[in-house]
């Protein structure tokens, strides 16, 4: 028999001659034929228990899983029930005479069934009247570890457990016998209190305490011990919250079982039984069992973290009842410092405007994510401004990171040598661009602005002009440029459709039946950014760029270990070299101008900027979604600020960032570099600047 996951059990020799000479008593003491009966059924008890037990050896309670940051303080928690395991010795004396004084007060003296009280029940039984209980707490252990670990998943199975049947009781007295057989009295004791459920998700005296009255469980009164042992013969019935006069009463009756049991002074009796319940207002008081209980800096990280280790493996239920540890990769000072730039350019609750930041950590053995955060906060009250949809992580940004994309058609045409850093690109005002397999001829790009004709790539990544760059998509060809976004971060966001969806065969539109990398194939229109994406794949697209064209998943995860501290591996993909090392340093050079003279330089120039770093700004036609991608010393970075309400509209500036119509509308320069330039100041203040890498000569012109 297992030790129950709780407490040691002592080792012994299992005794079965109490419970036979039970069963001779009732056989002997009921009709003929209702002795074979219990014949056949004492061979169905026998052929089931020793399964049963096999059950109960295997499962290990659940315990609550706690998520903590890259410096191990908590963040959230995550459980199915709340349970906080405690041993024998943590207990107070008080908690173990009221519930033996209420449910067995013969327990320290039977062998784990309480023959007299089951003799009583069979003649009762055997005579037709209602099934009665008289199950000691060795039994009662059994049936709850059935029921509330066991079987916790199964309904039918719990029925089971629960149903008036005498094949149940004897299953449960054979059990409890062997139980009393390799465990103490006292560990018997502390397991059940582990165990039981005491209303909702409260299961075991520790959670119990903590939750109703804000103590200990080795800490616990005479009249807060009375009401828990009262509880658990129905939490729902004897709930104080809902039940105040229900619970008072069953306390006092617990206070007067102890004074019958004698393990309370009935001079004291009076004074328990006139003491108030003194419950914790709005209770019971337990922390939230999901990622939507983390403060606001954590929220969307944690969530992130939960789907990694999902596709890492982990089921949901292993991580709501495993009892692990997770330690993060979020370091608390970046993310708050980053809440605090967002909430600071779009307040939480502002209407239809989201701010996401992402930070990665660039590296070339791994990308670890320092922070993800957004003005809104992840929770289910939008008129708080909360969100349920992790919108930092997932393919959120319907309307596209705008220009950021042309990062990616940059990186291909270096790769392919169809151009070189110092190549001039055709750049008129406008021009139509053919279009191979498409109902139009050609697609018509403008240019949002004079810039020279023909322009330098590096000038271009600066300046940001559409028609160069589509010139050069076009060029270089979109399987080319779809596998290079792939290849430099945006993985999960290419496998979604048009809608930042998953695609729906269902449909009949391409838009919404196709992943990205397939519906863009003959679409130019991809490197001015116009297709939902991650903003943190956007992070780590900077990364990848940062790390010398070494991808890696941007990894949430810095250990996780067992309820037994033991460390339990997480796969994760390998790192890759995406691009040469060259391409990466000759574009983050060609990248490293948008600040000092490129589309965020008065952005900078108003911050007092001054760091070398890289940038990119992007822009949507009707500003619907403005984004700065970028990195410092570091810090791979995404910051968009884009549409999220049900009547999106163009994005102004201002304090507050907020829809309206506007004219020209918000840029990533005016809108979404703003926070980049505030927390990156914040976090970097006394810290060395680092150079960007200078271009690599032979990614300075063009090679094909």
């Amino acid at each position: 028999m297992a030790n129950l996951g709780f407490v040691n059990g002592r080792p012994g020799v299992f005794s079965f001659a109490g419970l036979c000479v039970l069963a001779g008593i009732l056989v002997a003491g009921t009709m003929a034929p209702v002795a074979l009966g219990a014949g056949l059924l004492s061979n169905q008890v026998s052929d089931s228990v020793d399964a049963i037990s096999a059950q109960l050896a295997a499962a290990d309670p659940p315990l609550t899983t706690t998520v903590t940051d890259r410096d191990g303080t908590p963040i959230a928690t995550l459980y199915a029930q709340y349970r906080l395991p405690v041993t024998a010795a943590g207990i107070a004396t008080t908690m173990k005479a009221a519930i033996i004084g209420i449910e067995d007060r013969r327990f320290y003296t039977e062998g784990g069934v309480d023959v007299q009280g089951m003799l009583r029940a069979a003649i009762n039984d055997s005579a037709g009247g209602a099934l009665q209980g008289a199950s000691t707490i060795s039994q009662q252990l059994v049936k709850n570890y059935l029921v509330n670990v066991v079987d916790r998943t199964n309904p039918i199975a719990q029925q089971q457990d629960r149903e008036d049947s005498l094949a149940r009781k004897l299953r449960e007295a054979k059990m409890a016998v062997q139980l009393n057989d390799i465990m103490s009295k006292d560990d018997i004791l502390a397991n059940y209190l582990n165990v039981v459920e005491f209303s909702g998700t409260v299961y075991g005296v520790a959670a119990a305490a903590k939750a109703y009255f804000g103590t200990t469980a080795d800490k616990l009164t005479v009249p807060q011990a009375a009401l828990l042992a009262g509880m658990v013969n129905n939490p729902s019935v004897y709930n104080p919250y809902t039940h105040a006069d229900r619970a008072l009463q069953r306390r006092n009756l617990v206070i007067d079982a102890m004074v019958s049991n004698g393990s309370l002074p009935a001079s004291y009796a009076a004074t328990a039984k006139a003491a108030p319940l003194g419950l914790l207002p709005n209770g019971p008081v337990t922390p939230s069992g999901t990622c939507m209980g983390a403060a606001p800096d954590a929220g969307f990280f944690c969530a992130y973290a939960e789907n990694y280790l999902a596709h890492a493996g982990f089921t949901p239920d292993q991580l709501a009842t495993g009892g692990y540890t997770i330690k993060t990769t979020l370091d608390p000072r970046v993310s708050q410092v980053t809440k605090d730039a967002v909430d600071a350019n779009v307040p939480t609750t502002q209407d239809g405007v989201a701010n996401t930041f992402a930070v990665v950590q660039p590296g070339a053995s791994g990308h670890q994510v320092l922070a993800m955060v957004a003005n809104r906060n992840y929770g289910t009250d939008p008129a708080q401004g909360e969100t349920s949809t992790d919108i930092v992580a997932d393919a959120s940004n319907e309307f596209g990171a705008g220009s950021s994309f042309k990062i990616f058609t940059s990186a291909a045409a270096l790769v392919s040598g169809k151009a070189g850093l110092e190549t001039p690109l055709p750049n008129p005002d406008s021009q139509c661009f053919p279009v191979p397999d498409a109902h139009a001829s050609c697609y018509t790009v403008h240019n949002d602005g004079h810039y020279a004709d023909p322009i330098s790539l590096a000038d271009g990544l600066a300046t940001s002009p559409n028609v160069a760059f589509v010139g050069l998509e076009s060029q270089v060809g979109m399987p080319a440029v779809l596998d290079m976004a792939y290849k430099l971060g945006l993985r999960t966001t290419l496998a979604t459709n048009d809608a930042g969806a998953a695609p729906d065969p269902a449909s009949g539109n391409p838009q919404y039946n196709q992943p990205q990398s397939k519906y863009f194939q003959n679409l130019l229109s991809f490197t001015l950014g116009n297709s939902p994406v991650s903003p943190l794949e956007m992070a780590n697209v900077s990364a990848t760029l940062m790390s010398g064209g070494v991808w890696c998943p941007p990894n949430p995860i810095l250990s996780v270990t067992d309820r037994n501290g033991a460390s339990v591996p997480v796969s994760q993909q390998a790192c890759q070299q995406v691009i040469p090392t060259g391409v990466a340093n000759t574009l983050e050079a060609g990248l490293s101008k948008d600040t000092t003279e490129g589309t965020s330089a008065q952005a900078a120039h108003a911050a007092g900027w001054t760091r070398p770093d890289i940038g990119k700004t992007g822009t949507t036609q009707q500003s619907e979604s403005v984004a700065f991608v970028g990195g410092v010393d570091g810090y791979a970075v995404s910051s968009m600020v884009f549409a999220d309400g049900s009547h999106p509209r163009e994005i102004c500036p201002g304090t507050p960032v907020h829809l309206g119509n506007c004219g020209h509308g918000a840029f990533g320069g005016t809108v979404a570099a703003p926070p980049y330039f505030h927390a990156m100041s914040q976090l970097l203040a006394g810290v060395p600047d680092q150079p960007i890498p200078g271009p690599d000569p032979a990614y300075l012109t063009a090679r094909d």
